[in-house]
């Protein structure tokens, strides 16, 4: 069998010799379209030194994500810290924008800023239609963007990355419902925003459970906390306060201790069943403790993996696009935390 050659990548890719040269030796000088095309016709066809070749132009992606002071968007943030050596075989570079989910308005004009300077984006935000006029901007410019956590409408995003939150919200009812056992009870539910499709999918989830299964459980409340945890906690002081009959308290987003706290101050410990996401830390803590009952976990970690490696894909630096891009939850109690 012949040996391939550079000529022969040259001539599929329909460019010349001397740019083929110059991509293989990673000389730099050759346009990003060129560059990819050299590249995807080296590896199809089998030349050795191209298999991991690290592309010359470096691909600056941005990551729009809340404060660190939000738990879970710290675990994001430190995964894409942490995903720095695969970025560094894709020459993609991470810079993470903090956005604050209730000024939707700041966030459309950091990204309308953003489409002139970066070349892809990864997301986790509220639905809002100034920030999916700007993320349609973006993408008409030929950039991909992943929304992450909680997928987006009328974005024109390339992928949604993360778990099925309707699903992650049927397992928090199922168990809701088994917890409380057959007297059921009154339960109120913590959404961060409505406007956050993630959580309204996991409301919906864990509202069907209920009616399908467990029909002594009553949903009183729908507390939106505005991703805010202090005051998530303060609005369970006063629904517990003002009901007695509250026996249950489903959690789709931040503020775990406070809402701890708030159980403790209204002298509910230990006959309130609490259920939330995301194992951070002192949420881990908290399970041990017995404070927290059970923790629907989805592994931001991985969750960033998944998202480095769809970018990469439809950025030309990978062939393969990741098998599956909805990533697996996990149940956490005192047992296996």
């Amino acid at each position: 069998m012949r040996k391939i050659t550079a000529k022969d990548i040259a001539a599929a890719a329909e460019v010349s010799l001397a740019t083929v040269d110059r991509v293989l030796n990673n000389r730099g000088g050759v346009s990003e379209k060129k560059e990819r095309r050299v590249l995807e016709w080296a590896r199809r066809l089998k030349i050795d030194r191209a298999l991991n070749q690290r592309p010359s132009r470096t691909l600056r992606i941005a990551v729009l994500l809340q404060s660190p002071d939000n738990p879970f968007h710290a675990a994001v943030q430190r995964g894409f810290e942490a995903a720095a050596p695969k970025a560094f075989q894709y020459n993609l570079q991470f810079k993470v924008h903090h956005i604050d989910p209730t000024r939707p308005d700041a966030t459309a004009k950091l990204i309308r800023r953003l489409t002139d300077n970066c070349d892809g984006m990864a997301i986790v935000s509220a639905q809002d239609d100034r920030v999916a006029a700007a993320m349609r901007l973006f993408a008409a410019a030929g950039k991909p963007i992943v929304t992450m956590a909680t997928d987006m409408r009328q974005t024109d995003r390339s992928a949604y990355v993360g778990p099925d939150n309707g699903r992650a919200g049927r397992i928090a009812g199922d168990l809701m419902g088994r917890l409380l056992g057959k007297d059921g009870g009154d339960i109120v539910i913590i959404s961060g925003m409505v406007s956050m499709l993630g959580h309204g999918e996991r409301e919906a989830g864990f509202r069907a459970v209920m009616r399908e299964r467990f029909l002594a459980c009553r949903i009183t409340e729908v507390l939106e906390s505005r991703e805010r945890a202090e005051l998530a906690g303060d609005l369970v002081f006063s629904a517990l306060k003002h009901n007695g009959r509250i026996c249950g308290i489903y959690n789709a987003s931040t503020g775990a201790l406070p809402v701890v706290n708030a159980i403790r101050a209204s002298e509910k410990q230990g006959k309130v069943v609490f259920i939330t996401h995301e194992l951070t830390a002192d949420r881990r803590q908290l399970l041990r403790d017995g404070l927290i009952d059970v923790i629907i976990d989805q592994n931001p970690s991985y969750e960033v993996q998944v998202a480095v490696e769809v970018l990469a894909h439809h950025l030309g630096r990978k062939d393969d696009a990741p098998v599956s891009l909805i990533t697996p939850i996990h149940i956490h109690t005192i047992e296996n935390c």
